[in-house]
């Protein structure tokens, strides 16, 4: 699912460069839950921009669900992002004035799906993660681990093949957090999506199936198996 070969990413301020990625390879399978650990500054979230198509390499090779990234345009890139990749922040990035419903069915507003068709792949999003009885409930009007489950739910309503989750429990309470890590297992093992997620929680790796240790723009270790 994914594969970086070589990748550097560097970032100029003033005078100075500072190196996030510096020749990283990495290999993701597709189905895997993988989770993505580091230091602050370590590049975890830069990578993870880099794989969601966010932003470009400096050097090196980025390829996602058979796509190059590296030779895309700006419209294929868009287009990739909408049909290969849901992403899942830590500040859910849900906008206040509109319910579940409407938050969930935002991605697919730019489709050619009917209004139909666009509320049954909202509804079930919402119904996977256990909100369909929320839909007109707006954000403030629910728990951070709510919020939390309507922004899986919108990075689910296009059936991507992988979903970037970038500090997802970092916002919510143990149980919540708990919660939320419950339903992104499942997603990797009952509908098969690949998860990469970046967290600095050691409780919240241990959902995932693979752990992949970054410092200073470096791969420390790739592939442990984390305990039953």
């Amino acid at each position: 699912m994914i594969e970086l070969n070589g990748v550097c990413k560097s970032y100029t301020r003033g005078s100075e460069t500072l190196v996030v990625l510096d020749h990283l390879d990495l290999h993701v399978d597709r189905k895997s839950f993988c989770a993505l650990m580091g230091p602050s500054g370590s590049g975890k979230s830069t990578l993870l921009n880099l794989v969601g198509g966010l932003d470009h390499a400096d050097a090196g090779t980025v390829q996602v669900a058979g796509h190059t990234l590296d030779t895309m345009t700006d419209g294929e890139l868009a287009r990739f992002r909408s049909e290969q990749v849901g992403f899942v922040f830590q500040g859910f990035n849900l906008i206040p004035v509109l319910t579940a419903y409407q938050n969930v069915e935002l991605p697919l507003l730019l489709s050619p799906l009917s209004r139909k068709r666009r509320r049954e792949h909202a509804e079930y999003a919402l119904e996977l993660v256990g909100l369909k009885d929320r839909l007109r409930h707006r954000p403030g009007q629910l728990s951070g681990g709510q919020e939390q489950r309507v922004a899986i739910a919108r990075a689910l309503v296009t059936d991507p093949a992988l979903i970037l989750a970038d500090e997802p429990t970092g916002d919510l309470d143990r149980e919540s957090a708990d919660q939320v890590l419950t339903l992104l297992l499942r997603l990797n093992q009952e509908l098969e999506k690949t998860i990469l997620m970046v967290t600095h929680d050691a409780r919240a790796a241990e959902h995932a199936g693979q752990v992949i240790q970054l410092d200073k723009g470096r791969l420390l270790e790739e592939g442990l198996e984390t305990p039953a």
